[in-house]
């Protein structure tokens, strides 16, 4: 195989899984990694391959339309895998605004330069959007999934801005031709994970004994997959997906917050050598986030019966994998819940 891709977001949680896997397995490639290196891009998620000669890091910001497309030029890419964007439901709710220009205009500028770089000479090329389960609203407890077919039904500014990008995508396939894939993730989990989401900041919070804040009740429910069969996922639909098709991508594994908590107190009560439900203490009840969905639940058959995908993990064992890197990696998280990581890489990044 052969070709240059690029990849936006790559110094972030998902992304950093897709480039190292696409960086390693395919030496034809090059690979373009574009991420602004915002709070959440880290280039320490990849220090393992940055002196590999297919991988280029380029810092840039999605949403500058003199620079995308000047980098479309410079690389002549075949092409994109998006993943940049704003993806805190929190901080959606605090400045709603931020998530409009990242995941709305900046998908629109990718776009854009997408079209006008291949001009209509679509042949060999691809534009990818990787979106979230989110944009479908949400479920009751009834025993129904989310399918490609289902409605769209945001619920909060980050959902509703991906909702947007996932339609401005298909429009450039129906009026441009443009040659389009997008998937719809559930929520995913494994080592890099910046700990202001659920599962980091649990593991966090209980190794240094502080509360671990849990939404209302814990009722609501997520249907959690392992951050590197997500990027399988992607690998397998980049290169094997149908143009202009949808593909729901889910590890057919639902928990509720709460108990998701108490199995994460129980794996770190063990492994940190405390007696068990000490941890469990530390539970703390928060009053609930607005417009927090019930439930989430994918329906990924499409995935695994048209492409052959399927999760490799179950959840107790990725669970305990995950744990594991975070006890392991105690610089990387210090470094990350200290800012230090943002120092590290204030520098200028040119061509290699």
């Amino acid at each position: 195989m052969k070709g240059t891709i690029l990849i936006t977001g790559g110094a972030g949680f998902i992304g950093s899984h897709v480039v190292r896997l696409f960086v390693t397995k395919y030496s034809g490639y090059r690979i373009v990694n574009l991420d602004a290196l915002t709070y959440a891009g880290n280039l320490e998620n990849l220090k393992d391959i940055a002196d590999l000669p297919n991988y280029i890091f380029v810092k840039g910001d999605i949403t500058d339309e003199k620079f995308i497309p000047e980098l479309f030029n410079q690389y002549k890419f075949d092409g994109v895998i998006h993943l940049a964007a704003e993806s805190h439901v929190d901080r959606s709710i605090t400045d709603p605004l931020a998530f409009i220009r990242t995941n709305v205009f900046g998908t629109c500028n990718l776009l854009n330069a997408a079209k006008n770089a291949w001009k209509d000479n679509f042949e060999g090329k691809r534009f990818y959007h990787v979106s979230t389960d989110e944009v479908y609203g949400a479920l009751e407890f009834d025993g129904t999934y989310f399918t490609e077919n289902t409605k769209y039904d945001p619920h909060s500014p980050y959902s509703a801005s991906k909702a947007s990008s996932d339609h401005f995508v298909r429009a450039y396939l129906d009026t441009y031709g443009l040659p389009v894939v997008i998937s719809n993730c559930s929520n995913n989990y494994g080592a890099n994970h910046f700990p202001e989401k659920l599962i980091p900041l649990a593991i966090n919070n209980i190794k240094n004994k502080k509360p671990i804040p849990v939404y209302g009740k814990g009722e609501n429910v997520r249907d959690w997959l392992w951050v590197n069969d997500h990027a399988r996922a992607i690998d397998t639909i980049f290169h094997n997906g149908k143009t202009g098709q949808t593909y729901n991508i889910g590890g057919n594994n639902e928990w509720k917050n709460i108990d998701l908590i108490y199995k994460l107190c129980e794996i770190m009560d063990r492994k940190l050598g405390r007696a068990q439900g000490e941890s469990a203490q530390l539970i703390t009840f928060v009053k609930d986030r607005a417009g927090h969905d019930l439930r989430y639940a994918i329906d990924s058959s499409k995935l695994q019966s048209e492409l052959g995908w399927k999760p490799s993990l179950q959840f107790e064992e990725g669970l305990e994998k995950t744990v594991d890197w975070y006890l392991s990696n105690q610089e990387w998280l210090d470094n990350v819940t200290s800012g230090q990581y943002q120092k590290y890489y204030e520098v200028q990044y040119t061509e290699r």
